[in-house]
């Protein structure tokens, strides 16, 4: 699979409910999907505060660009508590349903395969999401 199509494959949508490890659709429970909330949060006032610290003091509009990171950052929170799936955990072949901080292995190959793949898919839509509103920024006529 090619990384553009990759990258328009759609996000499935999540399973309601679901509160156990499942390969490539869920592998974090309540606790850390409202962690991811929070960075997504996070990632947004950092976002907003940054383009309006960049227009405060009147820098060059490509400098703008530079708000796709917070951007990426918020797009990557709301959409791993979304999907209810940490990208970091399916790149480590990890799950977590318990407390923050407690982890589980991942035996399977076949397993791990599909939460890097998922991972993957986060990623880059997340770091697509931050770049549009980048160029979104450097755009914008102020």
């Amino acid at each position: 699979m090619t990384i553009s199509t990759f990258a328009a494959t759609p996000l499935p949508e999540p399973i309601a409910g679901l509160d156990e490890y499942v390969p490539g659709r869920c592998n974090i429970g309540k606790a850390e999907i409202a962690s991811r909330r929070r960075s997504g949060y996070v990632g947004t006032a950092a976002t907003i505060g940054l383009l309006v610290a960049l227009v405060a003091i009147g820098a060059p509009p490509l400098a703008r660009l530079i708000i796709a990171l917070p951007a990426a950052i918020a797009a990557s929170g709301f959409i791993q508590a979304r999907l209810r799936f940490c990208a970091g955990f399916g790149a480590l072949g990890v799950y977590n349903f318990d407390a923050r901080g407690e982890t589980v292995q991942i035996a399977e190959a076949e397993a791990r395969r599909r939460d890097r793949a998922k991972a993957l898919q986060i990623s880059l839509a997340s770091g697509l999401i931050g770049l549009a509103v980048g160029i979104v920024a450097v755009l914008l006529p102020i």
